[in-house]
């Protein structure tokens, strides 16, 4: 049964991480093309972004490993 638990909650964090990275990097390069001149900015931003949403997929990794060890 853990397994199973494991299975979906890193189904559902990987599927978020994608949606939330894909968003992310959109509306970068929205902002990028809209004020080229704020390029460095908003990719600096863009980056620390990444790095938070992809923080909940390997926290559920961490955690499906968790259960299943149970």
């Amino acid at each position: 049964m853990g397994a199973i638990a494991a299975g979906i909650a890193m189904a559902g964090a990987a599927i978020g991480g994608g949606i939330g990275d894909g968003i992310l990097v959109s509306k970068m390069l929205e902002g990028m093309a809209r004020q080229p001149e704020l390029s460095g900015t908003l990719r600096s931003n863009m980056f620390i972004g990444v790095a938070l949403v992809e923080a909940m997929p390997i926290l559920a990794f961490v955690i499906a490993m968790l259960v299943m060890n149970k």
